[in-house]
């Protein structure tokens, strides 16, 4: 199946160069392209407060980001983009940032940003024609709403992928993407053992766009890593999303139902077999209030006691800012959430409540309260206030601690 699969997104690779060279366009030669190009910086402080019901200290993080990056200009349908980050510690530095990459802060609270530099993005783009683009190196790859596929961008390091890329619009209402991922590149850094990981992965996406409020999209994403340490994660995902929103009065219901059945893979030494399932509805005001519902199921094969994962998601976006489901129990994860946005002058506020349980042997987890309220202070500057709060389930065997968590986020961009 994988030759099979291999054969496949090879002659579909090598389809556009049948169809036509790129057009000449942009910068008459390459130096003008390499000179003319765009630069731009910007800038992400962030402190973050964690406490938590158990024997660890409290985290006081006070980080800083400063990101660079540079876009050539087009030269016959090439160009070029790099992006470097550094991330430094300031003042208050009583936390573990994980994964090995603080050995003297063990005694505290996890907040998972470690210092130093990183090459964050290094590729180059092929655009044959209007409907194909190639892209070759280190990447940002965000599939759909990042729940199997992201760039983890609320860390201060974010994720990347050493990739190639194709997208492609030449099938009528339909907008396909494929990635073979040779390496991930972690929140965890150059420093960390943890900090990458060796991947045979293919991630299939194609958006059917029926109307402006309709799409489908189909997936496949396969995983086989080659570390030990990921062995677990290696799995093969095929789903579909549908989303769509219906307009009433002066304001619309939006809604989206997903579905994908997980397999292991690879050198994965366990077999087993679970099912995802998300469903979610909110109705949007035409004044800026929106409120929704929604559930999501990440289940588990109970005779192998595995759960659904998702190893390359922007996890802190799904089941609670808190932090405390990254990983999937043995037992699985069943999330009910209710969503409250509103304005309040300039202020955009978000609140937000998750129960969670088990999806075999009917455990409650525990609960957890999230709020958070965003500005844009000018063009360039922006602040961010957002709390977090979970309280577990005394019964619960998952050990999770009741963990309280604070962040004062300022950003820049120049």
């Amino acid at each position: 199946m994988k030759r099979n699969l291999n054969i496949f997104l090879t002659s579909l690779l090598l389809l556009p160069f049948a169809v036509g060279a790129a057009e000449e366009e942009g910068a008459t030669d390459l130096s003008s392209a390499i000179t003319s190009g765009k630069a731009t910086i910007s800038g992400r402080y962030r402190y973050e407060f964690v406490d938590q019901d158990n024997a660890l200290k409290n985290a006081n993080a006070s980080t800083l980001r400063l990101r660079l990056n540079y876009r050539t200009s087009q030269w016959k349908g090439w160009s070029a983009f790099a992006e470097f980050d550094h991330v430094f510690h300031l003042l208050l530095d009583d936390f573990n940032s994980g994964a090995g990459t603080s050995p003297n802060r063990d005694e505290y609270s996890v907040v998972a940003d470690p210092k130093g530099p990183d090459l964050n993005q290094l590729y180059l783009d092929l655009d044959p024609n209007d409907n194909w683009k190639y892209r070759f190196g280190r990447q940002r790859i965000l599939l759909d709403n990042q729940r199997f596929v992201g760039g983890v961008g609320w860390r201060q390091n974010e994720q990347t992928y050493d990739a190639l890329t194709l997208n492609t619009k030449a099938i009528s209402r339909t907008t396909l993407s494929y990635s073979y991922v040779n390496w991930v590149r972690r929140i965890f850094g150059t420093d960390s053992t943890s900090g990458k990981a060796k991947l045979d992965g293919h991630l299939i996406n194609a958006k059917i766009a029926f109307s402006e409020s309709f799409s489908l999209t189909p997936y496949l994403y396969s995983l086989d890593y080659a570390d030990f340490d990921f062995f677990g994660a290696s799995s093969i995902s095929l789903g579909a999303r549908a989303v769509g929103s219906l307009a009433f009065g002066s304001g619309k219901f939006n809604w989206l139902a997903e579905y994908a059945r997980q397999s292991d893979t690879g050198d994965n030494p366990t077999s087993y077999d679970a099912d995802y399932l998300h469903l979610n509805a909110a109705y949007a005001a035409g004044n800026g209030m929106s409120i929704g519902l929604g559930y999501e199921v990440l289940g588990a094969d109970s005779g192998a006691g595995v759960g659904f994962t998702t190893p390359l998601a922007t996890l802190h976006a799904f089941n609670g800012w808190a932090d405390q489901f990254l990983g999937t129990p043995g037992t699985g994860l069943e999330d009910l959430y209710a969503t409250f946005k509103m304005k309040a002058g300039k202020w955009n506020l978000t609140f937000v409540y998750h129960d969670f349980s088990s999806d075999t042997g009917s455990i409650s987890y525990g609960d957890e309260f999230d709020l958070s309220g965003a500005i844009k202070l000018t063009d360039r500057y922006g602040l961010l206030l957002k709390g977090a709060f979970f309280s577990a389930d005394s019964s619960s065997p998952l050990g999770k601690p009741d963990t309280n968590k604070y962040w004062v986020m300022l950003t820049a961009s120049y």
